[in-house]
């Protein structure tokens, strides 16, 4: 197995307004994040999250603690929630198994053990995504799929962003000390996501992109409301959205994203929105 992690710093607004494309593309977004029995990480500076990625094929992949952790574990100050969006794998937390299917999570607490991945076929591999952000508490690790989440029905086809967002690892079903996550489901014939876009500066986000054709591609938006700028990406993709940007997307087709969450409220509805019309 290979581990591979890089680290992402922090940007000023005032200096983010000033990058040229290549500078947004390797601040903002992460491009690799799977490839055969390899574990790969972002260890961003935004709330000391980490975004990454783990494909086991021919290998059980150990979840390593990385030298920016300066820990035994990975989990020894950490909690994690993982996605998998490959084929039917495994997670092995300590002496605890759990078999996460299409689309089914994760929740690990903090505490001393090994975390390892593993796929049930290596011609279907399991693809676990997964965030992790600093905890003060251990709580119970916990398996949770789309009928244990809080579902919100939004939109409509009429204006291209008719989705479910499917609350899963948030606070209105299980205890985490700061990290919520979900996952959204665009519907057939729709393309925006989170508009009218909104800041919450209290936390920082991390998105997904996935179920997203081959030959397709998505525009993520960001920036300040008032000096927006863009990223386009391609499927398994993610983005880094700091606390004083908005992340909205629209694609040249209907995908599915999963969105991550770190910092000091774990209200969902911690947002502040801008007009459609006020946007620059």
């Amino acid at each position: 197995m290979k581990t591979n992690y890089e680290i992402r710093y922090a940007a000023h607004p005032e200096d983010a307004k000033h990058y040229d494309t290549a500078r947004l593309r390797r601040d903002f977004l992460i491009e690799k994040l799977f490839a055969s029995d390899e574990v790969n990480m972002v260890y961003s500076m935004y709330d000391r999250m980490v975004v990454g990625g783990a494909m086991p094929v021919g290998e059980v992949l150990k979840l390593e603690a990385i030298d920016p952790l300066k820990a035994d574990f990975f989990t020894t100050r950490r909690e994690i929630g993982i996605y998998n969006v490959g084929g039917s794998g495994k997670v092995k937390v300590g002496e605890d198994i759990f078999v996460l299917g299409y689309k089914e999570a994760l929740y690990i607490g903090r505490g001393d053990r090994d975390v390892t991945f593993s796929s049930n076929d290596a011609l279907n591999p399991a693809k676990f995504y997964f965030n992790s952000t600093t905890a003060h508490a251990a709580y119970p690790c916990r398996k949770i799929t789309k009928q244990d989440a809080v579902v919100a029905h939004m939109g409509s086809l009429k204006m291209s962003n008719e989705r479910n967002i499917n609350k899963m690892i948030v606070n209105q079903v299980l205890a985490t000390c700061q990290l919520q996550m979900g996952m959204t489901e665009l519907a057939t014939g729709s393309v925006w996501n989170t508009m009218p876009a909104h800041v919450h500066s209290r936390r920082m986000e991390a998105y997904f992109y996935f179920e997203l054709p081959e030959d397709q591609a998505a525009c993520h938006f960001m920036g300040e409301p008032q000096e927006t700028r863009h990223i386009w990406l391609h499927n398994e993709q993610a983005v880094l959205s700091p606390e004083w940007s908005i992340h909205s997307a629209a694609a040249t087709h209907n995908y599915t994203f999963i969105w991550g969450m770190g910092g000091e409220n774990l209200d969902y509805g911690d947002q502040d929105f801008s007009e459609i019309t006020d946007l620059k």
